[in-house]
């Protein structure tokens, strides 16, 4: 066998190999997504005041404006969104456009699948609390995370600061899920499931319109690559109706919230938000 046969031997094995391992990714995605769909409550309560009535002032007023009273209260949602998503920091952003399916389904987790680009460049991939995988151009791993507990704790408070954005329903007042007031337009929402806890912080207006959101994230972005608690936080806006629950549909977020080092990573534009049968 000639060298030249060898290596493009080699190169063939190699290529079959990467889209096996990337197939058994799409696979597992999929999968995860499967299940975490299969939370959905089957005959969920409708959404009544009384529901509310014992919360602090300002959650009240995030709830009514969220809920339409006798709207089922599903608390898995599937949400397609499109925007850009920042490689880089504040003083180069790197921003890649990405199109994402998300499936959310707090408490149990998250997945967000992704497409990015820009010019010939393509990533692609994959987020949920139990990893992190990012292929470029389809064929090569450039990042493969998860497994630990600073990626997990990391991502509860991503996921649970999500479902202020989009499964409202998720935060209702009950096991795991407590409430306070910290101002007259400011209330703490705190989710606490299998040993992880998470306070997220939301500011309402005066009809109750969620326009902030801020927490202490468990995160590594930072210049000593050091896990650590940091705020991060983002702005909502254009708010849609969806099966009855009054969601933002462009959301800007990032590390370092309301510091001079604050950069809005990720920039999305919600198209739909649905809340699939279990």
């Amino acid at each position: 066998m000639t060298v030249t046969a060898f290596l493009l031997g080699f190169l063939i094995l190699t290529g079959l190999a990467l889209s096996a391992w990337r197939h058994l990714d799409h696979r597992t995605d999929r999968k995860a997504m499967r299940g975490l769909v299969g939370a959905q409550p089957v005959q969920p309560s409708v959404f009544t005041a009384e529901m509310i009535a014992d919360l602090p002032e300002p959650a009240r007023r995030y709830f009514l404006y969220t809920i339409e009273p006798g709207t089922p209260l599903a608390t898995v949602a599937r949400i397609s969104m499109a925007g850009r998503f920042g490689m880089g920091d504040r003083d180069n952003p790197n921003y890649l456009d990405f199109e994402a399916t998300q499936v959310l389904a707090v408490p149990s987790g998250f997945v967000w699948k992704m497409r990015a680009r820009r010019g010939l460049m393509r990533l692609s991939g994959s987020d949920s609390q139990r990893w992190t995988r990012f292929w470029l151009m389809g064929l090569l791993p450039v990042a493969r995370l998860g497994g630990d507990q600073d990626h997990t704790r990391s991502a509860f408070g991503r996921y649970v600061a999500e479902a202020v954005f989009w499964t409202p329903a998720a935060l209702l007042p009950g096991p795991g899920v407590t409430w306070e007031s910290l101002a007259a337009d400011q209330a703490r929402v705190t989710v606490e499931y299998r040993g992880l806890s998470q306070s997220v912080d939301l500011k309402v207006s005066a009809d109750g319109q969620p326009i902030e959101v801020s927490f202490q994230r468990w995160s590594n972005a930072n210049p000593e690559k050091q896990h650590r608690l940091q705020p991060f936080g983002g702005y909502l806006s254009e708010f849609r109706s969806f099966d009855g629950f009054r969601l933002p549909t462009h959301v800007e977020a990032g590390n370092h919230f309301e510091t001079d080092q604050y950069f809005p990573f990720f920039v999305a534009d919600v198209s739909d938000v649905e809340f699939p049968r279990g």
